[in-house]
Formats: structure tokens, C-alpha cells, sequence
């Protein structure tokens, strides 16, 4: 790990502790989404596992808006810990993936020992100037290599991917599927460099869920395509659920599916470690 990646946890904790929370707490708009995202950054504020570290901020008519992120170190965290980044909010019109991964950093928040001696990144809400502005632009199929000028979020997401050095990247999204769609992509079609088995059938319950894979060489956008600029062969899991389901259930399947990933990596890094 290059001397970077070694102090990303000294600086993320000196860089929350000193930066007010209304300071970096944007003025979305919509009660449910702003109050959601308050109640979070206060959370993190007392929190010694969840930290608030927005990145940027950037520019934008006369304004700076910063990205939001939440870093998780569990305990028993330490440099070589397994680094995992979580992405939503891709799409400014939909915006449910966005509130299910707030509340499971609620949730992480409260019961830290969920994630033990893991490093987790989170960026529930990418697409920023879309839903500030009304920008309308397509962040899904953004290159990560060479993002537009206008997409200055994928411009900060691949520099923080860059320094951060994650082993693996998942993203959350809707899909028009009548089941949970589950895209994997790794150097090797499986599980990339953790060695890690990240899900299968029986972590979704009684929900419907349909398998895709694709090889490392059809990434053509994602945080995957960066993968070359990284000292090991990350993967990247998609997780689509479906948008014709009501927010209760979306919430509910998206958080059961991300704590199982989390224990996953959590019992691999324990028994690497004899914790």
C-alpha cells in the first residue's frame, strides 16, 4: 500500500473532526432527503467508527457542492485491512437506492462491530449536480478514465478510487426487472481479489434474484475501468433492485443483501487475521 492509502484513516478522522457538519451538509432539496442526510451527519459526528468526509467540493455557477461520502473503520481495523466502496444516487430521478444505503450507515453507525476490521467507503448520492440543478446527464455510462467536464462527481469518485486503493466496488441501483438482478465482474469472472464467495442464493431469502456475469474485458465504464491504476485485481458487484417495488421493500432487501456482503468479507478478514 503506497503511503497515501497508509494515512487515508488518520486523515478522514482529522478531516471530520474539524470540519462543521452544516459546512458540508448540502442543501438538497426534499424534507425526507435532507433530514435523512442531517440526522446522519450527526450521527457520525458522535460516532468512533462512521465518519462524515465529503469529497470536492466542486464548482458549479458560482457555487462549491461537495460529494457526499461516510467512512467506516471497523474495529480491529488496520492499513491492511480489505477497502470496500459503495455507490448510489447514480441517476438524480431515482433516488431509493440513495435512501437504502443511508439507512444502513445508520444502521452500521449504531451496531459497529457488523463490519469488524473492515475499511468501508460510502457515496450514497452521485449524482449531485443532477439533483441540485436539474443537470440531466447520464453518470451510469460516465468514464471513470476520462469523465466529461460536466461530470466533475466521476471526476472526484475516480480520484478517491486512485488514493484509496479498494479491493472491491459495489453499486446499487433500479432495475425494470420483477427480481434483483446480481452483475458481477472480476479479472477472473469470480469473486476478484479478496477471494471472498460474495453472495449466492440463499442471501436473498424469499426474493427472486437473477445471476449475470461479465468479464473484466466488457468494463467499459465503473469504477472497474480503473482497475489497471490499482496494485491488485478489484471486482465489481451490481446490484439492481426492483423499482416496481414499494420503498419499504427496496430498503428492507437492499440492507439484508449489504450486511450479508459485509459478513462475508468480515468472516474472511477475521479468520486471515485469527480474530
Amino acid at each position: 500500500m503506497n503511503a497515501i492509502a497508509r494515512t487515508t484513516r488518520a486523515n478522514t478522522i482529522a478531516a471530520a473532526s474539524a470540519t462543521p457538519v452544516l459546512a458540508v451538509t448540502p442543501s438538497f432539496r426534499g424534507g425526507t432527503l435532507q433530514e435523512r442526510l442531517s440526522r446522519l451527519y450527526q450521527i457520525a459526528q458522535r460516532s468512533d467508527y462512521v465518519f462524515a468526509s465529503p469529497l470536492g467540493p466542486f464548482f458549479r455557477l458560482g457555487r462549491h457542492y461537495p460529494l457526499p461520502r461516510f467512512v467506516y473503520f471497523g474495529p480491529h481495523t488496520s492499513d491492511s485491512s480489505l477497502r470496500l466502496a459503495f455507490y448510489a444516487g447514480q441517476d438524480h430521478t431515482d433516488l431509493r437506492a440513495t435512501t437504502a444505503l443511508l439507512h444502513f450507515i445508520e444502521r452500521l453507525a449504531t451496531t459497529p462491530d457488523l463490519g469488524h476490521g473492515l475499511n468501508l467507503g460510502f457515496f450514497p448520492l452521485i449524482d449531485v449536480a443532477g439533483f441540485l440543478l436539474g443537470d440531466n446527464r447520464n453518470l451510469a455510462n460516465a468514464s471513470w478514465t476520462w469523465p466529461a467536464d460536466d461530470q466533475e462527481e466521476i471526476a472526484l469518485l475516480a480520484r478517491d478510487v486512485r488514493l484509496s486503493a479498494y479491493h472491491g466496488f459495489v453499486r446499487l441501483e433500479s432495475t425494470a426487472a420483477d427480481e434483483i438482478t446480481v452483475r458481477l465482474r472480476g479479472a477472473d469472472g469470480g469473486a476478484g481479489y479478496t477471494g471472498v464467495e460474495l453472495l449466492n442464493s440463499a442471501d436473498f431469502g424469499d426474493w427472486p434474484v437473477r445471476w449475470e456475469g461479465e468479464p473484466l474485458s466488457s468494463a467499459v465504464h465503473g469504477p472497474l475501468t480503473l482497475a489497471g491504476d490499482l496494485p491488485h485485481a478489484p471486482f465489481e458487484l451490481t446490484l439492481a433492485i426492483p423499482a416496481a417495488w414499494g420503498d419499504v421493500e427496496y430498503r428492507q432487501a437492499t440492507t439484508e443483501v449489504l450486511r450479508n456482503i459485509i459478513h462475508r468479507h468480515r468472516a474472511f478478514e477475521a479468520n486471515a487475521w485469527h480474530i
